[in-house]
């Protein structure tokens, strides 16, 4: 069973920058899409960033490209999410996740069988 654990999350003022970590364990199968999301409160879950797996190809939605940054280290199994210049607005519970086998729309969380804990990211201007 495949186990994603995340860490990172805090407290931080407009501007500033944060870095989220998901560690990866209990799966075989190496070619699989980590994602990750975000949920505000009153608002949908939405797709932020992903990668995939062994390849390192990543896309971000729109709207956050150009600020945030996915990345991994293979070595540790863990995938990260750089904030930087982070704005009230980015205020949310983010949480990564996996699918394998890959499929179609990575911005779909329903696609998601795997999940991660959640960490709070609180951004105060």
């Amino acid at each position: 069973q495949v186990q994603l654990v995340q860490s990172g999350g805090d407290s931080v003022q407009a501007g500033g920058s944060l870095r989220l970590s998901c560690a990866a364990s209990g799966y075989t199968d190496s070619t699989i899409r980590i994602a990750w999301f975000r949920q505000a409160i009153g608002k949908e879950r939405e797709g932020v960033a992903t990668i995939h797996t062994p390849t390192g190809t990543t896309y971000y939605v729109d709207s956050l490209k150009g600020r945030f940054t996915i990345s991994r280290d293979s070595a540790k199994n863990t995938v990260y999410l750089q904030m930087n210049s982070l704005k009230p607005e980015d205020t949310a519970m983010y949480y990564c996740a996996a699918r394998t086998p890959d499929g179609a729309g990575w911005w779909y969380p329903n696609t998601y069988k795997y999940w991660g804990q959640g960490t709070q990211v609180t951004v105060s201007s």
